[in-house]
């Protein structure tokens, strides 16, 4: 993996050798290096092994997908600001289903970087609002899931928020019905 300024520096390198080419009459070489410098001014904001811990992700492999990410080793030299909040996302997805404590500092320290899809925000904040709710903290949780649902435009997390507020409401229910037949004990003594 290299740096994200040896990626510039690699494309600035190529593009000075393309018009070289260019004005040696090599038009085709020239092209070609044109479009090897565009490669890596694309994975200079996509880093390549966040896109392949989100093909892993996809596939549900987990563990590919933590492999993929280990090979990042300095995050801050390696990656521009979004793709440190990518790089925090990522771990914070896989980090949810044994470690919440971890997991909840991974995810808002996405957020603070940012993330470029708004999806992928709401799905942060609801993954927030879900560690909120079960640390007991349901006003964070409630705010958080209002921006969740606002920024979720596609209706791609409908369900999930849906299923959350359900939770929240079922959560602010009493335990006990008063009045609905009582205990087996008090029948016995009014018959």
């Amino acid at each position: 993996m290299f740096n994200k300024i040896i990626k510039l520096i690699i494309a600035a390198g190529l593009i000075a050798y393309a018009v070289y080419q260019f004005t040696e009459s090599n038009i085709g070489n020239g092209i070609m290096l044109i479009l090897l410098a565009g490669i890596f001014i694309f994975l200079y904001f996509k880093n390549e092994f966040i896109l392949l811990a989100f093909l892993k992700l996809r596939k549900q492999d987990f563990d590919g997908a933590k492999k993929w990410l280990n090979r990042i080793k300095n995050p801050e030299a390696a990656l521009v600001k979004k793709q440190q909040g990518y790089y925090n996302y990522l771990h914070g997805i896989m980090v949810s289903q044994s470690n919440m404590n971890e997991s909840e500092r991974y995810f808002k320290k996405a957020i603070e970087l940012g993330l470029s899809m708004d999806h992928d925000l709401a799905m942060a904040k609801l993954n927030l609002a879900g560690i909120a709710f079960s640390k007991r903290r349901k006003q964070e949780a409630t705010r958080l899931l209002n921006e969740a649902t606002k920024l979720d435009k596609q209706n791609m997390l409908t369900d999930q928020i849906k299923m959350m507020k359900d939770n929240m409401k079922r959560a602010q229910m009493p335990n006990q019905h008063y009045g609905a037949g009582g205990s087996i004990r008090a029948q016995k003594r009014r018959g």
